[in-house]
């Protein structure tokens, strides 16, 4: 082998960005550590905090299809209660702060949601 050294610098090098994403976050920002308000009386919430904190987005997903597309208005949570199903008039009632809540949490989880180019970002006047 004629490029011994240039074969195995290049080996190392290539290594070094493969695995260049893994090192990098472990030493970034704790993700679960998102700092969001939450709103006080959390029994009110459509379902549990665990099942929110994984699964709201596909919550709000299949509500917008039951909504608009089969005209289903009425969701029934897995304790029985039933909810409306609105993220304007249901969600927002308690999670009404948009900057300490929605977007402190998707910002630290580098998640950028289009659910604001259809509804009111809360807190701010329809323009």
């Amino acid at each position: 082998m004629y490029n011994a050294k240039a074969v195995i610098t290049g080996i190392l090098i290539f290594l070094v960005l493969c695995t260049s994403p893994f090192w990098a976050s472990r030493t970034g920002k704790d993700y679960t550590k998102t700092g969001i308000v939450l709103p006080k009386d959390e029994k009110n919430c459509v379902e549990n905090r665990d099942f929110m904190r994984a699964e709201h987005m596909r919550l709000l997903n299949e509500w917008r299809d039951e909504a608009l597309r089969r005209e289903n208005r009425l969701y029934t949570a897995t304790d029985g209660r039933k909810w409306n199903i609105s993220l304007q008039n249901t969600c927002l009632k308690c999670h009404n702060n948009y900057k300490e809540f929605c977007q402190k949490c998707h910002v630290a989880n580098s998640v950028y949601p289009y659910c604001w180019t259809c509804h009111i970002i809360p807190g701010e006047k329809n323009q």
